[in-house]
């Protein structure tokens, strides 16, 4: 499968735009972790920089690299919403074990 993950808020807790102070969820990132072992291809999909034009590739990049993060590739091209709605869409709770693999 090909599968796209937000970052902040979802493998991390970030207050607002404090992209540098986000702290990792490290029970989230070790379920994706395993779906990059199962051989799932894992893109981090992200808004950070997409409102301000700010250049947010190389500090996300180093965040996800410290934090121990497995991924294909780094997308920071999200487009800013209020409402995602996708028939594929899951929250961080249906991909909990069990659910997703």
């Amino acid at each position: 499968m090909k599968i796209r993950i937000d970052i902040d808020n979802t493998i991390c807790t970030t207050e607002g735009m404090d992209y540098e102070n986000a702290q990792p969820d490290l029970d989230a990132i070790v379920i994706v972790n395993s779906l990059y072992h199962q051989g799932h291809e894992i893109v981090y999909w992200t808004s950070r920089g997409v409102g301000t034009g700010r250049d947010l590739y190389e500090m996300t990049k180093k965040q996800l690299d410290s934090w121990g993060c497995r991924y294909h590739d780094l997308k920071c091209d999200k487009p800013v919403f209020d409402l995602f709605v996708d028939d594929k869409a899951l929250t961080y709770i249906d991909s909990l074990p069990g659910k997703v693999y």
